[in-house]
């Protein structure tokens, strides 16, 4: 005898108001805490949160009472639903729980310059992830995007260092329009995602082999740059003020020019996968390859494009760095690569292809911010880091494949 799952049917009307009333007493509630705790520093700034947080769910539930003729009049709730969706957001879930850990430790993470400074270290990071999920999106990688960071670290700082600085890389150098250092970091970044492209696309290599080698590549020849007279290999610094304005310049006092900037870039990266031929067959060509080609998708003009815009996403991520942090070494970007890959997996990028959003890459970026940020705010050894970052690494995967594994296996 079939056994039938028991399910409980609402109608779409009712779940938007149960959202709604929800979203209202978690703002009410911020609302009291700020009255009861004003001249107190207990809460800091969790009323404020809870405020924000109620918001988007009255917004939530707003759009779903709204669209209730175009979503389905009804809502069905299964075991399977549920278990589908605790398990899309397994993550999310358990950042939720390690937030409140830090704040049952350090009461003091719930400070808007937390959160800000959160979401600048997170602008970098996110710029790299938005390169590499391209590669990931065709069921490749890239191993040399670290390297190219360094790479446009090194060329931009070398090239914008203070006429009257000491030790300059060089000497006799006049002083550049701030743009044109820029542009030969990128456009170096460019030209070696081509070379990338050009291994995948022409010789059929795969994107492991092929980024694995100029990995090396850009390591050596920037490792040879780095050392060249009179700098020999030492780190470049005394970088100009309008180079470092590029990260360091803050926005209503507060807001670090990061921010916007990475906003900007995953505007555009959104509409290039979204909106674009080009973005469009991306995803054909993750999906299947040979199918793709056989529709009439130019896979190999495809290819080069994903390599050289993430080698130009890579090199502009470089420059901010190197304008972060007022200097570089030819060790800088060394890992990053690692790291976006992992944010990209925890923001559901398949590793079987053809699936991702920009949406889930910024969560998975941010999440591993969180992590790292609220891990070293409670003195968390830097050992143990590694090791909880490995464990959730290993289960993004592992939730990855469980998603997608009748894809994979079939």
């Amino acid at each position: 005898m079939n056994m039938v799952s028991k399910s409980k049917t609402i109608s779409r009307q009712k779940y938007g108001i149960i959202f709604m009333v929800s979203g209202v007493v978690l703002a009410v509630l911020g609302i009291l805490m700020r009255v009861a705790f004003y001249n107190k520093n207990q809460m800091y700034d969790l009323p404020w949160f809870l405020v924000i947080l109620g918001g988007v769910i009255i917004f939530y539930g707003m759009s779903q009472y709204a669209d209730r003729k175009h979503l389905g009049g009804e809502v069905q709730f299964t075991a399977r639903k549920a278990k589908d969706f605790f398990l899309k957001y397994a993550l999310i879930f358990s950042l939720f729980v390690l937030v409140i850990v830090i704040i049952s430790i350090q009461p003091n993470f719930m400070q808007w310059d937390v959160v800000l400074d959160i979401l600048a270290q997170s602008s970098i990071k996110l710029i790299i992830a938005l390169g590499i999920c391209m590669t990931l999106l065709i069921a490749g990688t890239d191993l040399s995007a670290g390297r190219m960071v360094g790479l446009a670290a090194v060329i931009s700082t070398s090239m914008l260092q203070n006429p009257t600085y000491a030790n300059r890389f060089f000497p006799n150098l006049p002083q550049l329009p701030i743009i044109v250092p820029i542009l030969i970091a990128i456009v170096v970044c460019g030209l070696f995602g081509a070379l990338n492209g050009v291994l995948v696309a022409k010789f059929n290599m795969h994107p492991f082999i092929a980024t694995l080698a100029t990995q090396v590549m850009i390591f050596g020849a920037c490792s040879l740059y780095f050392d060249t007279p009179p700098n020999k290999s030492q780190p470049i610094g005394g970088v100009r003020d309008d180079f470092t304005a590029l990260a360091q310049t803050k926005i209503l006092g507060k807001i670090s020019i990061l921010i916007p900037i990475a906003l900007i870039v995953t505007v555009i990266m959104w509409f290039v996968l979204n909106k674009t031929v080009f973005g469009k067959n991306i995803y054909a060509i993750g999906g299947n390859m040979e199918a793709a080609r056989v529709s009439g998708v130019n896979v190999f003009r495809t290819l080069m494009g994903i390599f050289i815009l993430a080698g130009v996403l890579y090199g502009f991520g470089g420059v901010l760095e190197a304008a972060r942090t007022a200097g570089a070494t030819n060790q800088y970007g060394n890992g990053y690569e690692l790291d976006a890959i992992a944010a990209c997996c925890v923001g559901g990028v398949s590793l079987a292809g053809g699936i991702g959003k920009i949406s889930g890459i910024t969560i998975g970026v941010l999440i591993f911010t969180v992590i790292q940020y609220g891990l070293e705010f409670i003195n968390v050894s830097p050992m143990w880091q590694q090791v909880i970052k490995g464990v959730i690494i290993a289960v993004a995967v592992a939730i990855d494949l469980s998603k997608y594994k009748k894809v994979l296996w079939h």
